[in-house]
């Protein structure tokens, strides 16, 4: 059993991904096709068991990596933190006006004649910023609890200050415990074939090629916004923040954490993911610690995309003549309230009314928007998980690789997977 263990994990991981995908794919649509979806539901509790595991144990892994980090670091976070920050948010904004943009080009419309949602959303900003304050204090068990990731940082990084001051052996216990917790998801990510292979089969035995036919183009509008800002604009700001042509370690981003993100379509699940590949980049630990849980809730470039173009996409079905600057502040609206976007059930589909108001329009026809969002919401969400789970290790990457340029030191290990020259510092 060892030796099947050994030999299971010697093969790729991505290419043990891949074959999951495609047997996935093939047992989901031969299901659908012949009517046997329900008999076969079986496969897809190998799906939901693997993003249980990886939301049962994310919110344990982020909390102990925090605390340790900061307890156990040398020196504080340096300036590298400030430019991830300014990345996350400036990488959203500049998404969501990309989407305004688009819009005005490709002017989508709707019938908006269907089943109206039924879920609460916030009325407006004040609202998503009084729930996001309100997250950041609250009960450090229930936030691990109820993977509220906002009061996890929080808590975990007054715990970590705090225990700065503890003794030496206070801290390696914390290490170990940390490295412990880490040894568990590896164990979970190893399983991650077997995880996918049962999202895909449920996704296409319940939805077979149909998801395509309805609502097309408002699909590949928004589909289209993320693969720019994925494939041309975060790999822009990148090369010229380090340099240096980034593609190379854009294209490892999307094949090692936006490929896994693509069909756990969650944010949080992912953050184990994105966790292990920071560590097998060689970024540091006490910086992508922090970064990466900070990057699943506020690198929000797929959400300010949905919110905007659904947004506009309502006032064009409604024939409302839209002055494009007021969709430019739509565009700030939407950054900040992708921020928001991971705390609120139905992730940004149910910030569209708010954004919604902004454009004068009637709170029934934004919830019908929210209705249409949840039927495409099987590819639009995928892809919108993937866009920003991949792009939080982009930009920490991108990040540590600046300030190693400034110091003078090889950041070629980082980018192209191995050691360029023989001046690398380890």
């Amino acid at each position: 059993m060892k030796k099947i263990f050994e030999k299971w994990n010697s093969i790729n991981l991505v290419i043990r991904i891949l074959c999951g995908i495609v047997l996935g794919a093939v047992l989901g649509l031969i299901a659908n096709l012949c009517g046997v979806a329900e008999r076969m539901s079986f496969i897809g509790i190998l799906g939901d068991l693997f993003v249980g595991a990886l939301k049962a144990m994310a919110p344990i892994l982020v909390f102990i990596l925090i605390i340790s980090s900061i307890a156990t670091a040398k020196n504080k976070l340096d300036k590298k933190f400030g430019t991830v920050i300014a990345l996350y948010l400036g990488t959203t904004l500049t998404a969501s006006i990309l989407a305004v943009c688009a819009s005005f080009i490709f002017k989508v419309k709707v019938d908006l004649n269907v089943d109206k949602a039924t879920q609460s959303a916030p009325a407006g900003l004040g609202e998503v910023l009084e729930n996001l304050l309100n997250n950041l204090v609250k009960n450090p068990i229930s936030s691990i609890i109820e993977g509220n990731y906002l009061g996890i940082l929080f808590w975990a990084i007054l715990f970590g200050i705090a225990l700065r001051a503890a003794s030496d052996r206070t801290k390696t216990v914390i290490g170990d415990l940390s490295n412990a917790v880490s040894a568990c998801i590896r164990w979970v990510i190893s399983l991650a074939p077997f995880g996918i292979l049962g999202l895909v089969f449920t996704t296409v035995s319940e939805n077979g090629l149909e998801i395509f036919k309805d609502y097309g183009a408002l699909l590949a509008l928004i589909v289209g916004c993320m693969l720019v800002v994925s494939l041309v604009i975060n790999p822009i700001i990148a090369s010229f923040m380090i340099g240096k042509n980034a593609y190379p370690l854009v294209f490892r981003c999307l094949r090692e954490s936006g490929l896994t993100a693509f069909f756990t379509r969650s944010s949080a699940a992912n953050i184990p993911v994105n966790m292990r590949l920071c560590e097998k980049l060689g970024l540091d630990k006490n910086m992508y610690s922090v970064s990466i849980p900070l990057g699943a809730t506020i690198n929000m470039d797929g959400a300010a995309i949905t919110i905007a173009v659904m947004s506009l996409t309502a006032a064009f079905s409604c024939g409302e003549t839209v002055p494009f600057f007021q969709a430019l502040l739509l565009s700030f609206l939407a950054t900040l309230a992708a921020c928001g976007a991971s705390g609120v059930a139905g992730g940004s589909l149910l910030l569209i009314p708010m954004a919604c108001s902004l454009l004068d329009l009637p709170v029934d026809v934004a919830m019908q928007m929210v209705g249409i969002g949840f039927i495409i919401g099987v590819v639009q969400d995928s892809v919108e998980t993937a866009l920003n789970s991949s792009g939080d290790v982009l930009f920490a990457a991108v990040a540590e690789m600046r300030q190693m340029k400034k110091e003078g030191r090889s950041i070629d290990h980082i980018l192209y997977g191995k050691t360029k020259n023989a001046d690398v510092v380890e």
